[in-house]
């Protein structure tokens, strides 16, 4: 089988799995309105999948900031951090990044996936071990992957298992990293950070915490999972993405430990891309200062969250175990699945669809993302519509 015919086979799979002109995955949307709303060909939907949480899309200040970014400084900066890429804005988010997390050392990446990439191949290598959670996110298993060090996966956060692959290590554990995040990104779950932090310290090991889904959604200033748990101090590297409540796009990593900033010299995601646009790293700034400032948006995107949780798991429907704004319905098949997302967007609401091997353990996936910018009224549209299609499709 040559090049061309393995991705003719893996065509094939898709649409054994999906009809034909199904076009759940990369759907254009046509207009934005809003942060909870568009158009999806001649439909006005609502936005049910954007990982928007905190509904900063359109904040007067973001939008401001970026377009004196650009009117001041271009479009692009047409080179990497290490070259003329850094910016007097690149260098004020890092510091304003590691003030926010108490850390004394913080970088920017031009995105989330490369902040993951960048930081762990630059961390790890060859001899070096890797423990991940078996639901990480791709750019975690690419880190590793790129990094050459020996990975090994424990169960979904399953600390008897974690603990029984540490121990298998015996005095390797001490240039090994474990890599876990806040919240998982396709059943909105989150990782049991005391237990892991205990174990790091029994074992003598590094760990990672990537707080992507998790920024701006759980602590009292929306920290992440560190801040909700009080457990800031015992993770050594944080992970992260402007791309979900900070509304652009872009990564960083913050840590206490000195040797970060010697990532800048040895991570090639680093050092050989361009770096975010001067606009870009505005209108982030912007977004970290509306989340610093107060918990109104957080509040409310819990307000949404619960309730059409509450609705959804009232109604019938298997989700994750723990309320948040990633609501992922779980249903038998991919074609319920596809099914269920179909009947969503005829009823004008937007959401993901999740299929094997993308989703954990085999299986499919209706997933919502909910944000602050959404109504009680919005909520309940949701919540009513999915169990009018319960009754039609799953049962």
């Amino acid at each position: 089988m040559n090049l061309l015919e393995k991705l003719d086979a893996a065509a094939a799979a898709r649409i054994a799995m999906l009809p034909t002109g199904v076009g759940a995955f990369g759907i254009p949307i046509e207009e934005v309105y809003s942060a909870t709303e568009a158009r999806i060909g001649d439909r006005r939907v609502l936005l049910l999948g954007t990982n928007n949480y905190l509904g900063l899309t359109f904040a007067p200040e973001c939008l401001e900031a970026a377009h004196e970014a650009i009117d001041e400084e271009g479009t692009g900066t047409t080179g990497s951090r290490m070259a003329n890429g850094s910016y007097f804005g690149h260098r004020a988010l890092e510091k304003e990044f590691a003030a926010f997390y108490q850390c004394s050392s913080g970088m920017v990446f031009t995105t989330g996936y490369q902040a993951n990439l960048g930081t762990i191949s630059g961390l790890v290598g060859q001899g070096d071990t890797v423990l991940i959670d078996g639901d990480s996110h791709a750019s975690i298993y690419d880190g590793c992957i790129l990094s050459g060090a020996d990975i090994i996966r424990f169960k979904h956060n399953d600390m008897a298992d974690l603990e029984k692959r540490l121990r298998r290590l015996g005095n390797r554990t001490e240039t090994t990293l474990i890599i876990a995040e806040g919240i998982y990104s396709m059943l909105g779950d989150q990782a049991p950070l005391a237990e892991i932090v205990e174990l790091k310290k029994k074992y003598g090991c590094f760990l990672l915490l990537d707080e992507a889904h998790s920024l701006g959604v759980l602590g009292e200033t929306g920290q992440g999972l560190v801040e909700k748990t009080g457990l800031l101090k015992e993770v050594d590297f944080i992970t992260g993405t402007f791309s979900k409540s900070l509304c652009s796009i872009g990564g960083y990593c913050v840590s206490n430990h000195p040797q970060l900033e010697q990532l800048r010299f040895v991570s090639h995601p680093y050092i050989f891309t361009a770096s975010p646009s001067p606009a870009t790293i505005a209108s982030t700034r912007a977004a970290l200062e509306l989340l610093r400032n107060g918990t109104e948006l957080r509040d409310q995107l819990w307000k949404n969250s619960l309730q059409l949780y509450t609705q959804l798991e009232e109604t019938g429907y298997k989700l994750g175990p723990d309320p948040g704004p990633v609501i992922s319905a779980m249903v038998e098949s991919p074609q319920q699945a596809l099914a269920l997302w179909q009947g969503l967007l005829d009823h004008d609401i937007y959401v993901n669809l999740i299929l094997p091997p993308a989703a954990p353990e085999g299986k499919s996936l209706v997933r919502c993302s909910v944000n602050a910018a959404h109504t009680t009224e919005q909520m309940k549209y949701v919540g009513d519509t999915f169990a009018k299609l319960k009754q039609e499709i799953l049962n």
